[in-house]
């Protein structure tokens, strides 16, 4: 069962980075975006739930059961960023905020407090956990009409992380040779990208009354 569960962990990773590469490089907005998007949030899942049984079942390391638990909250915070646009949050956007806030708090207890060898790795894929989770706290209180254009960035943020929070899982696998910094060049990798994707969303300007589903299907690889 063990070996079957990381056989289908890989397969399905392997495609999945693959497809987040080809999505991170190809013009946004378009149907062949969407598409691959899809594509990208399925095989996501399967990582993570390949992921979390061999967490829970066959063996408990402190980075990749904090990822476990973060890559999907992220791929659906992404997701949800797209189908709500200038909505906002709603009221099951609510509930897998609190599920994931359940979770969080004892397995980021398991990984600090109970005396297990830290390093850099654990305390970076925490923080990106509480990160991700204070934003989606907060934002409640934001004004209405922020919504309009922060879910661009947001969208932007949360699907470009989940892309390289598996590469980092990926390098920390296979990768022997300068642990711990070899699996952080990743996430460190990624800001570099999400930084460029949000420098590109600041320069386009939506006309005013130009509807967000409109704009956002538009052919624009800055979104």
């Amino acid at each position: 069962m063990h070996f079957a569960n990381i056989a289908v962990h890989i397969a399905t990773g392997s495609i999945a980075l693959a497809l987040g590469f080809l999505i991170l490089l190809r013009e946004k907005g378009t149907a062949g975006h969407r598409r691959l998007g899809r594509a990208f949030f399925w095989m996501t899942l399967v990582v993570c739930s390949t992921a979390a049984i061999g967490t829970i079942f066959f063996r408990f390391l402190p980075a990749f059961a904090v990822l476990s638990l973060l890559v999907p909250y992220q791929l659906f915070g992404g997701w949800r960023a797209v189908r709500t646009q200038g909505s906002g949050p709603m009221m099951i956007d609510a509930g897998v905020l609190l599920v994931a806030l359940t979770l969080a708090l004892p397995l980021t207890l398991e990984v600090l407090w109970h005396g297990r060898r830290l390093v850099a790795v654990d305390y970076s894929a925490v923080g990106a956990l509480w990160l991700i989770l204070a934003y989606d706290a907060i934002k409640w209180t934001f004004p209405r009409n922020w919504y309009r254009s922060i879910w661009r960035y947001e969208h932007s943020y949360k699907m470009t992380a989940s892309v390289f929070a598996m590469l980092s899982a990926l390098i920390g696998n296979v990768v022997r040779i300068g642990q711990p910094w070899s699996q952080l060049a990743p996430s460190m990798i990624g800001l570099m990208v999400i930084a460029w994707s949000f420098f590109r969303l600041g320069q386009r300007q939506v006309p005013a009354g130009e509807s967000n589903r409109t704009a956002f299907d538009r052919t624009d690889p800055s979104v």
